[in-house]
């Protein structure tokens, strides 16, 4: 007996816009918007993740797991995208968290000065340093997306989230968010 074939957009011999040209043609509207859904984590669950075909889930300020272990991280970060290879399609999840200075919600994770700090030291390799490593941590709890770097150049103190940004200077924004991007590009020697 001959096992069932993959229909194309599972297909990694074929062209990646025929992969999705094919995936699209078998989408519903429901599953395009719940692609196109990043929902916080402590708003969802993974069984609606599974319900609605959500594309992505996001571990913003406090949504992390209870205990707040790495081990616990990774299982959780796991248990959302099995519950989106469980959708129809079995579209893969992408699970973000905010890593502006450091994986900075796990317990026991290295956090380093805000950008508005870095931006004073003006060093590009340490921002690159920084990088890999939060990189590595990020990793370490199955996430594969950083929200980072925060390339903003803020003109106005009294803005609330100054801090994010490295400088006044769009030269140095440029520099020192190319830097930060090739470190967590590049977690080797993290």
């Amino acid at each position: 007996k001959a096992l069932p074939s993959s229909p194309p957009y599972q297909d990694r011999q074929i062209d990646q816009r025929e992969q999705v040209r094919d995936l699209l043609s078998r989408m519903t509207l429901v599953e395009k918007v719940g692609q196109m859904t990043q929902v916080e984590k402590n708003s969802i669950s993974p069984e609606e993740v599974s319900e609605y075909a959500i594309g992505s889930v996001l571990s913003g300020g406090g949504g992390n797991p209870i205990p707040n272990t790495i081990q616990d991280w990774a299982n959780m970060v796991r248990g959302f995208k099995e519950a989106a290879r469980q959708t129809r399609l079995g579209i893969p999840l992408i699970y973000g968290v905010d890593a502006i200075h450091g994986h900075n919600n796990v317990v026991g994770a290295t956090i380093f000065p805000h950008n508005i700090g870095l931006g004073a030291t003006g060093d590009a390799d340490l921002v690159e340093r920084i990088g890999r490593i939060t990189a590595a941590e990020v990793i370490a709890t199955g996430v594969r997306w950083a929200f980072a770097p925060c390339v903003a150049v803020p003109q106005d103190f009294r803005w609330g989230r100054t801090y994010e940004g490295y400088s006044q200077d769009t030269n140095l924004v440029a520099e020192l968010g190319a830097a930060c991007v090739r470190g967590l590009q590049n977690t080797h020697g993290a």
